[in-house]
């Protein structure tokens, strides 16, 4: 016997799911760095650069990644880090590459490096996307 009587539950309906028009800007920021990187790498390959690889990441924790890995036409490998920011507060989208993240993204170079029969010419680029402005910082930072 119940003490106290259940109500009737009105059935459960499913809210109604949003679907993003294909013409609308990416929602999630890994949607806005995709595009970021998609822009860079557009504006590189106009530029006459070559991709080799995309998100480069090296094997197990702490390691690092690369956004984009290119060859100029005489050869030189670039290892590009591709920074978005809204604005330039703070500082802006060059201020972010940071001495740790200089330090991860050669980390994975070398790691890249390690494949390669031959060693290149290297150099590390940094394209900086704030607003609408494109920024192509070539030879941002050295290895050592």
């Amino acid at each position: 016997m119940d003490f106290f009587p259940r109500k009737p539950r009105a059935p459960r309906t499913e809210p109604a799911r949003k679907t993003a028009a294909p013409d609308t800007a990416p929602t999630t920021t890994k949607q806005r760095g995709d595009a970021g990187e998609a822009r860079a790498l557009a504006h590189l390959a106009a530029a006459g650069l070559t991709l080799l690889e995309r998100n480069y990441r090296t094997p197990g924790r702490g390691g690092g990644e690369i956004d984009l890995i290119l060859r100029e036409p005489d050869g030189t490998l670039v290892f590009v880090e591709v920074r978005q920011r809204a604005g330039s507060r703070h500082g802006g989208a060059a201020a972010s590459v940071g001495i740790w993240k200089q330090r991860r993204i050669v980390f994975a170079a070398r790691h890249y490096l390690m494949r390669l029969s031959r060693l290149p010419p290297c150099r590390f680029d940094v394209v900086t996307i704030e607003g609408d402005q494109l920024g192509w910082l070539k030879a941002a930072f050295d290895a050592g």
